[in-house]
């Protein structure tokens, strides 16, 4: 089984920076629209046989172009969703958002029971995406799964055996980023950690990726690894 874990095209809250979580969330910039008009060629050739988005609107305009160049219909799935901000949504502030990414840090490094004020924990954050992953498991070959960035990053942290706190932590996605897993429930491994726009350099922009899409302003890794040599040359950026 594989797993194609993709974040969403970017957003007018990234380009404002805000934690936005709650339902529907904000639209595609055009920029995020580019994006997610290049999915198809970016992942041609993958044997796709499955695409399951979140219930946030930002997912499924990103999955829209890759779907119906497969002739699929996604599966909207809440499971899927952004860890929930919860009392600090739609903040843009510093102080929110190193709260923000180091929790779901501690949870990519076990510490399910952390949360942030009015959230969820970790362990029905992570819960909840697992049942979307099972599902897709038992009816898929390869399955896209667009998501996004914190809920990629500490899934893959917590679940995913070689991908350790100190990759998810010094290697955000952007916006179309993706981590493509190989495995099954019980053990997951990593096949490539793609932090940079899957449509190639022109359609990155670093500077407007949000809060999930930039170096933690602190985060719980001690020091900073090369992260080719933290997964046995598995992952690589570009």
């Amino acid at each position: 089984m594989r797993l194609l874990l993709v974040r969403h095209g970017q957003t007018y809250s990234n380009l404002g920076r805000n934690l936005d979580t709650a339902e529907p969330g904000a639209d595609l910039t055009p920029l995020g629209e580019r994006q997610a008009r290049a999915l198809p060629a970016a992942l041609a050739g993958q044997g796709i046989d499955a695409v399951y988005v979140s219930n946030l609107v930002r997912t499924q305009q990103t999955a829209a172009p890759l779907a119906r160049a497969l002739g699929l219909t996604p599966h909207v799935r809440p499971g899927l969703r952004e860890i929930s901000a919860g009392e600090l949504e739609m903040a843009d502030d510093l102080p929110s958002v190193r709260l923000y990414v180091e929790t779901m840090l501690r949870w990519a490094g076990g510490d399910l029971d952390a949360r942030l004020p009015g959230g969820e924990s970790g362990a029905a954050t992570l819960r909840r995406f697992d049942d979307v992953v099972e599902e897709a498991v038992a009816s898929s070959d390869v399955a896209v799964l667009v998501s996004h960035g914190a809920m990629i990053r500490a899934w893959a942290g917590a679940r995913c055996e070689d991908v350790t706190v100190e990759l998810a932590a010094d290697n955000p996605l952007s916006n179309t980023g993706a981590v493509l897993l190989t495995g099954t429930p019980s053990r997951w491994l990593l096949e490539r950690w793609h932090a940079e726009a899957l449509g190639g350099e022109l359609l990155d922009d670093p500077a407007h990726d949000g809060p999930a899409g930039e170096p933690a302003p602190v985060t719980a890794a001690s020091g900073s690894p090369d992260p080719a040599s933290t997964t046995a040359g598995t992952a690589r950026r570009g």
